[in-house]
């Protein structure tokens, strides 16, 4: 074959050399953009998810009556056991965010001018190998949890454990002040780290189908992005749990529709889509 030189002296054209296509193209990376977020947007992630609860009605209560029905039939079962039953109460709203996978679903319905309770109850349909990976992962936390839960009781209640009326008393008490800020100090570390893991991933998984690896480290990096809105964003969740709490588990009918709903939202905001810059 003749070289260029060659073919230049003899009038024949130079064949050009083209770069292999996609070449000097920058892939498409999996991790799409963190936005930040102003310190009171979290309100408006409320405002939203009450916009949702209303417009879903009673497809949304529903998730919220299995809310409350855990609770009921936690303090129905344990009813003498108040160590097992306030370790498994935190535990199962530590497995809040992949229990609330319906909710987001039917945020996510609403925006495609979609309806129906029904599919949302198999949203992790095809999904499973990667939400099931982040389901697991919870599991553990709520058992480590547990075990740890169960350990303050036995520091401080090496004489028998109280009933749970009593227990309940005794919260109120100053007396137990050095209970208290152990038992919650201890319940925060876990619920930070929950919270960190999920706050946005599960909506990510859901949209996007996102392993649950790369899921995780978006949603740590988008918490350590916007530390400020996301203790807004935490303590309003705590505040909607603790009326749950306080109305004897009916408040979690609300609230939890509410909360899973603007967690949505929450995603919707602070994730971007993967072309934005």
């Amino acid at each position: 074959m003749p070289d260029n030189d060659d073919a230049a002296a003899s009038g024949e054209p130079v064949p050009e050399h083209r770069a292999p296509a996609g070449a000097g193209r920058t892939p498409p990376s999996v991790f799409p953009p963190i936005r930040t977020i102003p310190l009171l947007r979290p309100l408006h992630w409320i405002a939203l998810g009450w916009r949702d609860l209303r417009a879903t009605g009673g497809r949304s209560l529903f998730y919220g009556l299995c809310f409350a029905a855990m609770g009921w039939l936690l303090s129905v079962v344990l009813a003498h056991a108040p160590a097992y039953l306030s370790a498994l109460t935190c535990g199962f709203l530590l497995l809040g965010p992949f229990l609330a996978l319906g909710l987001y679903d039917l945020s996510r319905r609403l925006e495609q001018r979609q309806s129906g309770l029904l599919p949302t109850l198999f949203s992790m349909q095809g999904r499973w190998s990667n939400i099931g990976v982040l389901a697991v992962v919870l599991a553990v936390v709520m058992m480590v949890w547990a075990r740890a839960s169960l350990i303050v009781f036995a520091l401080f209640y090496n004489r028998g454990m109280p009933s749970v009326e009593g227990f309940l008393l005794q919260l109120l008490s100053v007396d137990n002040l050095h209970f208290i800020t152990v038992y919650f100090f201890v319940g925060a570390l876990f619920a930070g780290l929950v919270f960190a893991v999920s706050w946005v991933s599960i909506p990510l998984m859901l949209d996007r189908d996102t392993d649950a690896v790369s899921a995780i480290i978006i949603s740590i990096g988008a918490l350590l992005k916007n530390i400020p809105a996301a203790l807004v964003w935490g303590l309003l969740i705590i505040a909607a749990t603790a009326i749950g709490f306080t109305t004897w588990y009916a408040g979690l009918i609300v609230t939890m529709p509410l909360i899973g709903h603007a967690t949505w939202h929450a995603y919707r905001d602070v994730v971007g889509p993967a072309g934005e810059h």
